[in-house]
C-alpha cells in the first residue's frame, strides 16, 4: 500500500467515522490507528507495523485471525443461502443447527435460543424475555432490574442503563437515572477493594446482605431479573468473592427473580470452557446472554439462551413480539458453527486451561513494580491496576493518565493493550504460545518501567 493511500484512509476515518468512546479533543488531534491485515494473534496497520493483539479485537477473536476455513464456510453459505429471516415460521439450516449446538453446550435446562446481532441486543432480549415471562405468569408488576455498579452490559438504550459504569451516562438519559428508575444497582463485588478492610468471606456476606436489602427496598414482587457477569469485563476485570455468584443465585431463587448471566465475554473458551457459569462458578442461571466469541468476531452475532420454564410460559401465552431483521442470519450462524467446530477440534478450551495459569503468573510477577497494585482475572481475561500507593490502594489522579501512558508504551513496542482509566486490560486470542505470553509480560514490564521513570523525573 502506497504512502498516499495510507494518508487517505487516516483522513477518511478522521472525517467520517464517529468512534465509540473516543476522547474527541485528543482524537481530532491524533487521529486513529488504521489496520489493514491480520494473521494468527497479530494485526498490521497501514503504516507497515505489526502488533501482537493483546485485546483480541475487542474480547472476541478467540480462534485468531485469518482462518481459511472460516472464510470458506462464510463464502459457501453466502452462495448457498445468504439470507433468510427467522420471523413467525421461517428458519434456515445454519440457524437451527447452531441453536441445537448451543443448547448442547449450555448448562442443563437452557435449551432455547433467541438469536441477536450482538451483546447489547442479547441483553435487551433477556429483559424482554423476563418481562414477558412474568406477564404471562400473572405477575405484571415484575419489571425492575438489578445490576452491579461498574458492570458493563452494552450500549443500546436499555443495555446502557443496566451498565453500572456511570461515566458512560455522560450526555445521555438512562433508565437508571429516572425519578422512578427501571434499573437499580448494588455494589461492585471487587475483592481488591472490599468494604472497610473486610476479609473475603466477610465481604461476600456483606454483598449478599446488600442484595437482600435492595430486594426488600424495591419489593421482590416488582423485580424481574438480576444481571451479573461471571467476571466483570470493561469495568476492570473484577473478580467477585468466592461463592458470591452461587449465593446471589440462591437469593434470586428465593424471591423468584430471574438470574441473567452475562457471558458476552466469558463464553467460548476465554476462561477455558464454552460457558463459565456452571463450570467455574457453580450456577445454572435462567438466562445466558452471549456474543463476541460465538463467531470469534468474524461476523456479528449474539444469542440469548433461556430455560425451559421461560420457554413454556412464552409458548403457552401466544406470541413473543420481539425480533430483529438479522436474527439467526444464515451466514452468521454458519460462521458460529465453524468457529465452535474449530474450538472443539483444536481443544482450545484445554489449551486455555493449560496456558492460562502461566499467563496469570507471568502478569502477577509485575506486582513487584511500585505502581502495580493488583493483577487479576483468569486465563485469557486479565487486568493490571495501577496505584500511586500500594498500602492505601490509592489511584493516581486522572490527569496522570497512567493507564493510557503504559498502553502507548506497549503499543510502541509492538503490543496492543487496552487502557480503561488506571487499568490495562488483556483479552488476546486463545491461541497464544508461552513465548507470546512472555512477550506480553516482558513488554508490559518495560512499558511500566518507562512510565515509572517519567514519573520519577517529573517528581511524581
Amino acid at each position: 500500500m502506497n504512502h498516499v493511500l495510507k494518508n487517505i484512509h487516516h483522513e477518511y476515518d478522521l472525517k467520517h467515522i464517529l468512534h465509540p468512546f473516543a476522547e474527541f479533543p485528543r482524537f481530532l488531534n491524533e487521529g486513529s490507528r488504521v489496520f489493514d491485515k491480520a494473521e494468527g494473534a497479530y494485526v498490521h496497520d497501514v503504516d507497515g507495523n505489526k502488533y501482537l493483539d493483546g485485546i483480541g479485537g475487542l474480547w472476541c477473536v478467540n480462534i485468531g485471525y485469518g482462518r481459511q476455513e472460516m472464510a470458506d464456510a462464510i463464502a459457501e453459505q453466502v452462495l448457498t443461502l445468504p439470507y433468510y429471516n427467522t420471523f413467525t415460521d421461517m428458519s434456515s439450516v445454519p440457524a437451527s443447527a447452531l441453536a441445537a449446538k448451543l443448547a448442547q453446550l449450555a448448562p442443563a435446562g437452557l435449551n432455547h435460543v433467541f438469536f441477536t446481532t450482538g451483546g447489547s441486543t442479547s441483553v435487551d432480549t433477556a429483559v424482554r424475555l423476563a418481562h414477558y415471562y412474568f406477564q404471562a405468569n400473572g405477575q405484571p408488576s415484575r419489571k425492575l432490574i438489578i445490576a452491579r455498579e461498574n458492570a458493563y452490559h452494552g450500549s443500546t438504550y436499555l443495555a446502557a442503563s443496566i451498565t453500572g459504569i456511570t461515566r458512560n451516562y455522560t450526555g445521555f438519559h438512562t433508565l437508571a437515572t429516572d425519578q422512578a428508575p427501571l434499573v437499580h444497582h448494588v455494589s461492585c463485588p471487587n475483592v481488591y477493594r472490599p468494604f472497610d478492610g473486610m476479609s473475603e468471606p466477610e465481604y461476600c456476606d456483606a454483598l449478599i446482605a446488600e442484595l437482600e436489602r435492595k430486594i426488600s427496598e424495591l419489593g421482590a414482587e416488582n423485580i424481574a431479573c438480576f444481571f451479573a457477569e461471571p467476571i466483570m469485563g470493561a469495568g476492570g476485570v473484577i473478580m467477585a468473592p468466592d461463592g458470591y455468584h452461587r449465593r446471589a443465585l440462591e437469593v434470586c431463587r428465593r424471591h423468584d427473580i430471574l438470574y441473567v448471566s452475562d457471558e458476552v465475554v466469558t463464553a467460548f473458551g476465554r476462561l477455558g470452557h464454552m460457558f463459565a457459569s456452571e463450570r467455574l462458578f457453580d450456577i445454572i442461571p435462567d438466562i445466558i446472554v452471549t456474543a463476541k466469541g460465538i463467531t470469534s468476531g468474524y461476523i456479528p452475532l449474539g444469542a440469548t439462551l433461556f430455560s425451559d420454564r421461560i420457554s413454556r410460559a412464552i409458548i403457552d401465552d401466544g406470541v413473543f413480539a420481539h425480533g430483529f431483521t438479522y436474527s439467526g442470519h444464515p451466514v452468521a450462524c454458519a460462521a458460529g458453527l465453524k468457529n465452535i467446530e474449530i474450538i472443539e477440534r483444536e481443544v482450545l478450551c484445554g489449551h486455555v486451561r493449560k496456558t492460562g495459569p502461566y499467563f496469570e503468573q507471568s502478569l502477577a510477577n509485575l506486582k513487584d513494580l511500585d505502581i502495580v497494585g493488583d493483577v487479576r482475572g483468569r486465563c485469557y481475561m486479565l487486568a493490571v491496576e495501577f496505584v500511586c500507593d500500594k498500602a492505601t490502594k490509592q489511584n493516581f489522579d486522572t490527569s496522570a493518565e497512567i493507564g493510557r501512558r503504559v498502553a502507548l508504551e506497549a503499543y510502541r513496542r509492538g503490543l496492543i493493550a487496552r487502557n480503561v482509566g488506571d487499568f490495562i486490560i488483556l483479552s488476546p486470542p486463545l491461541i497464544l504460545t508461552k513465548e507470546q505470553i512472555d512477550f506480553v509480560a516482558d513488554t508490559l514490564r518495560a512499558s511500566v518501567l518507562k512510565v515509572m521513570d517519567e514519573l520519577k523525573n517529573a517528581g511524581g
